[in-house]
């Protein structure tokens, strides 16, 4: 590497490689992180080829989870992450503690590993990577629906745990007579846990009152010079900027920093222009995370401690994927809510190298853990997204076959007390189009207090919405992955405006597919296509030329009745 040019050797390296590799693995029908990975095992120290500098490499990784936090938090508000806490907050602490618990013993036992060793194990496997979840989520279009909101909150949970046990693994090392440091007595752990969850708090606090004021006036500020340039590193200077403040000052993730900044945003009216602006430069830096990681594998583990590896990769991707889904089912959700949250945490990343390299710091455990850790960490990230594919076959046959699984799938969060399905995500009404009349009638229903989401190829019609309290999703209405994001699952009628035959009927068997107890009311301003539309919908409804906007009271109150 030139001696003199060190970042951007490691830009070049990193972005290039991932180009070649994510394209090959998007040829070969794999997921493009795969590729990205390989990139990193290439450029890394450990291979003979080409060697980028993986001390920055994993610095620029950390701007891309910044910003993917940041991004995440736009889509949700503080209300929704309340809602799932009766989930998110047990359950999480469940799964951690039951993972401590059960591998640390199966390495004690069946290793033969010392205690303090066994710990470590253990709390390296009970936390996802947190770049790799939202990736998957978003991929599937489920960043906002049940399951997604579960597994962001989830993740805060993870996030604030994992600050804690780093601030407690000295004293623990301490107590496990691993680490040579000043003896603690009780009262000193009791004092550093008050003072670490007490600066989460007050950052937390000061982002909720401080921030809410202040972030929207100095965005107005910055609308204010028209400047597209100013808004858009003004969106990138909150990202990075507050993350950096939480880590340096109330040490707190970056993670946990970008992601309150990206919620204070969403509450803006600059919420839909912050995340279009960040989009690019987000997508960009998270590839970085993925190669960073690859960087880190010494293959050498592969060829020594080939067992070990293949253990522990069953243990990530099958062991945790069961205690978490447990986990949800104890809490009386839903049979495939609870497989979902599985798939999820079917994997481990950054948190876990961070644990595992405190302890060898602290002499808690070996070095050569590390290489095993990050060897099984790459096979779960690639292979993530064969558990998200088995979910569904997995679950319709143990619907087949078993009782137990029917009365678990047909269970409701409503049977929370105060956490239900129906608050956390109400019914909506789904509106597809391109026209004028799509936009009056999702207004209309917005404006009678229904949840309304709109999906349109139109940015004119998307611009003009976005003001309102209306979820609005803009590109190809056909498009399979568009609908996902729609979150058909809780939508309970949908409306197709102005969209010709042959699209709409793709959008519908895709409507279908998802949803099968979905309503459909189409309007057309085309006779021939109203006769196609009514064969294809024999039991729904299909209006004929401006129809729709003189109904739209009866619309809304049939809507209504559906919702």
């Amino acid at each position: 590497m030139h001696a003199s040019l060190p970042l951007i050797t490691t830009f070049s390296l990193a972005f290039g490689l991932a180009l070649v590799f994510g394209y090959m693995a998007e040829k070969l029908k794999s997921p493009p992180l795969v590729g990205y990975l390989v990139a990193g095992i290439v450029a890394g120290p450990y291979t003979k080829f080409v060697q980028a500098d993986m001390w920055l490499a994993s610095q620029l990784a950390e701007i891309g989870v910044m910003l993917l936090m940041f991004g995440v938090g736009l889509h949700f508000s503080i209300r929704d992450l309340m809602r799932v806490k009766a989930i998110a907050v047990p359950g999480a602490l469940m799964q951690m503690v039951s993972a401590v618990a059960i591998w640390g013993c199966f390495a004690f036992f069946v290793w033969d590993w010392s205690v303090a060793s066994s710990l470590i194990f253990g709390l390296s496997l009970s936390c996802a990577s947190t770049v790799v979840l939202l990736k998957a989520l978003e991929l599937r279009g489920k960043l906002t629906s049940l399951e997604g909101q579960i597994a962001v909150g989830w993740l805060i949970f993870q996030d604030i745990a994992t600050v804690v046990i780093l601030v407690l693994l000295p004293p623990i090392a301490e107590i496990l007579g691993v680490n040579a440091g000043a003896s603690l007595s009780g009262e000193d752990i009791a004092w550093t846990i008050g003072k670490t969850l007490l600066r989460v708090m007050t950052f937390i606090v000061l982002m909720l009152i401080v921030g809410r004021r202040l972030i929207p006036i100095l965005l107005q500020w910055i609308v204010d010079t028209k400047s597209q340039e100013l808004f858009t590193l003004a969106i990138l200077a909150c990202a990075i900027c507050i993350a950096f403040v939480a880590a340096a000052v109330f040490e707190v993730s970056f993670a946990l920093g970008a992601f309150f900044a990206g919620v204070i945003v969403q509450e803006t009216r600059f919420a839909r222009r912050a995340t279009k602006d960040s989009l690019s430069m987000r997508d960009a830096f998270s590839v970085l995370f993925f190669v960073s990681v690859g960087m880190m594998l010494d293959w050498h583990v592969l060829l020594e401690q080939p067992f070990n590896v293949l253990c522990v990769l069953g243990i990530v991707m099958i062991g945790n994927a069961m205690i978490a889904a447990f986990a949800v089912l104890v809490l009386r959700y839903p049979l495939r809510t609870s497989m979902t949250i599985g798939a999820c945490l079917s994997q481990i990343g950054e948190f876990s190298y961070i644990l595992v390299g405190q302890g060898i710091a602290l002499r808690m455990v070996d070095a050569d853990v590390l290489s095993m850790i990050v060897a099984a960490s790459i096979f779960s990230i690639a292979l993530n997204p064969l558990m998200y594919a088995v979910v569904e076959p997995v679950y319709r046959f143990l619907l087949e076959r078993s009782t137990w699984a029917r009365s678990s799938a047909s269970r409701h969060a409503s049977e929370q007390k105060s956490d239900s399905v129906e608050k956390v995500l109400p019914s909506q009404i789904l509106i597809v189009g391109d026209d004028n009349a799509a936009m009056e009638l999702a207004g209309t229903l917005s404006h009678a207090g229904m949840p309304v989401t709109f999906l349109t190829e139109n940015p004119e019609l998307s611009e003009r919405l976005g003001g309102q309290a209306i979820c609005v999703i803009e590109g190809r209405t056909s498009e399979r992955s568009r609908i996902e994001q729609a979150d058909i699952d809780r939508t309970t009628l949908a409306v197709l405006s102005g969209v010709p035959f042959e699209k709409g009927r793709e959008i519908i068997t895709a409507l279908r597919d998802m949803n099968p107890g979905v309503r459909i009311a189409v309007r057309t301003a085309r006779a021939p296509e109203k006769a196609l539309y009514a064969e294809l919908l024999p039991d729904d409804l299909v209006l004929y030329g401006e129809d729709i906007l003189h109904g739209q009271e009866a619309s809304g109150g049939a809507a209504a009745n559906v919702a």
